[in-house]
């Protein structure tokens, strides 16, 4: 794009003859975003907003789930539910591990399931 723009500028005549080159920030090469992972204890329905919130922001998230399947199904079932309903609305990902968790990414992540049969 700012290639274009530089070569809009310049006469066709010009291109030919001197090669222009576009000085970088080294700084702006040097950073790299990183993703957060946050790991956040299900225990309640209320709990639900403060996941989605985090989900929102971009953040990978571990829940533990274990304390809540095993004191109430029924709400689990229904924090499930939305969390799921949020990550579908997002292009996330959902996805459980060994019963003890659930890893909700945001759209630019996926989870690894294995090779498909």
């Amino acid at each position: 794009m700012v290639l274009e723009k530089l070569l809009r500028k310049v006469k066709p005549s010009e291109v030919e003859e001197e090669e222009e080159f576009l000085e970088l920030d080294e700084a702006l090469l040097e950073e790299e975003e990183k993703v957060n992972v946050k790991i956040e204890n299900l225990t309640s329905f209320s709990d639900v907003e403060r996941i989605q919130q985090s989900l929102r922001e971009g953040n990978v998230v571990f829940v533990k789930i274990k304390d809540l399947r095993d004191r109430d199904l029924d709400e689990l079932k229904r924090c499930v539910d939305r969390l799921k309903k949020t990550c579908l609305a997002m292009n996330g990902d959902i996805a459980v591990v060994h019963d003890d968790f659930l890893v909700i990414t945001p759209e630019f992540a996926r989870v690894y399931r294995g090779k498909a049969a």
